[in-house]
């Protein structure tokens, strides 16, 4: 259910071979042809970006992440899985520092990020010390 609307949510249906989408939940949009994904690590945190690259490894999930921002902590969101679908609804309660041109992760989980939460993540003030 959604909490917003008290609506079943449908993630997406698939018919003859087409994918459709819930308005609302589109991807967020490409940079380069990069998807936007918000990563979680064992040891360095959440972070987002987008992703040049994703491999299966014997350490796990080998990424690498550009125009990448560590996520230091985060509020108006229930979860790391609401944050990458709806983005959060105190952005100024969020400490989100500056972008790095482009970072090697171990992620124990990728979720491709929607358009609604990239529009919410970049009001996010830039945090620093």
């Amino acid at each position: 259910m959604n909490a917003k609307t008290n609506k079943m949510k449908v993630d997406k249906v698939e018919i003859e071979g087409v994918t459709y989408v819930p308005e609302g939940d589109e991807m967020a949009s490409k940079v380069d042809g990069l998807n936007l994904v918000m990563v979680r690590t064992y040891s360095a945190g959440v972070h987002f970006g987008y992703l040049a690259k994703r491999e299966s490894t014997l350490a796990g999930i080998e990424v690498t992440l550009r125009q990448a921002r560590r996520v230091h902590a985060w509020a108006g969101a229930a979860s790391l899985s609401q944050l990458a679908m709806e983005g959060t609804s105190k952005p100024e309660s969020c400490r989100i520092p500056c972008a790095v041109n482009e970072i090697e992760l171990v992620a124990i989980e990728v979720i491709p990020m929607t358009s609604e939460a990239q529009e919410s993540l970049s009001k996010v003030p830039l945090w620093t010390r």
